[in-house]
């Protein structure tokens, strides 16, 4: 059997590149938050880059991001 190559641990993927602006002028990126289980510990995530303090109630993580969205 031949061996193909180019497969393998070798190849690369590729992610596809984030807009550094956004799509209209005048328009703010939006924060995308999400909140993550970490063992018995719930935080919050934006795609901004900030992280929410570690809590053990998700409805807190919750009202953590929901602050955020509402700061930034």
């Amino acid at each position: 059997m031949a061996r193909q190559e180019g497969t393998g641990l070798a190849r690369r993927q590729q992610q596809p590149e984030r807009p550094a602006r956004p799509e209209h002028p005048g328009e703010e990126p939006a924060h995308r938050t999400v909140t993550v289980e970490q063992g018995r510990f719930c935080l919050a995530r934006c795609s901004c880059g900030w992280r929410g303090p570690a809590r053990r109630a998700r409805s807190l993580a919750r009202t953590d991001a929901e602050a955020h969205a509402r700061e930034a």
